[in-house]
């Protein structure tokens, strides 16, 4: 049994994986391999501006595997699956929008467009509230976590990092929070460009 199965995570600022969940699964026992496998690695984080960040990506796994028979803690036999070989592991790209202008890239400059002039700044249609982490609350943590990210030309948040980090798990769960976002793209004239943004997730106890 082979195949190759993508997942996201992201990469805390100590380097360890959280949220992982399948991109691209095979629809075999090789997605919970791979979910295991990938939970288990460990990253050298993000770095932004010389201070370790939490980063989402996408981690391409090609597996190739084997079905051994063992017998259970009850003497019956079952079937596991076994790694026939190291996993081939590789940091891959989190999937982009099909259709519509490239995310990064302002086609008529090769660049991501700037907010301003004849841009406009993209347009928060729906936000949802980050997650408090019951860690965090009991620690009474508070503040602004400070997420940077691309808003695509269908409005779409990508490439998320952690650049005004507050607390790891808080810092995960603003990424969480903020990929679920959805806006307006920010205009050109009358054409939707990708530009890069920052946002302001704030943790406050009441």
């Amino acid at each position: 049994m082979k195949g190759t199965v993508v997942v996201s995570l992201v990469v805390d600022a100590e380097g360890r994986p959280q949220n992982v969940a399948l991109l691209a699964p095979v629809y075999s026992d090789l997605d919970k391999l791979a979910l295991r496998i990938a939970g288990m690695d460990r990253f050298t984080p993000g770095r932004f501006e010389g201070r370790s960040v939490a980063v989402a990506i996408a981690l391409v796994l090609r597996l190739q595997g084997c079905v051994a028979q063992i017998r259970n803690e009850e003497g019956l036999k079952v079937d596991i699956l076994r790694l026939r070989s190291q996993p081939d592991q590789r940091i891959g790209e989190l999937p982009q929008p099909a259709s519509g202008t490239p995310i990064g890239p302002d086609r008529n400059s090769g660049e991501l467009a700037r907010v301003g002039g004849n841009v406009k700044a993209p347009i928060v249609l729906n936000n949802v509230a980050a997650r408090y982490s019951d860690q965090a609350r009991r620690a009474k943590i508070q503040g602004i976590c400070l997420i940077r990210l691309i808003v695509d030309a269908q409005g779409m948040p990508q490439n998320p990092m952690v650049i005004g980090t507050l607390d790891p798990g808080l810092d995960q769960n603003a990424i969480e929070a903020v990929m679920k976002y959805r806006f307006k793209p920010a205009m050109k004239g009358n054409q939707p460009v990708p530009v890069m943004i920052t946002v302001e997730v704030n943790f406050r106890l009441y």
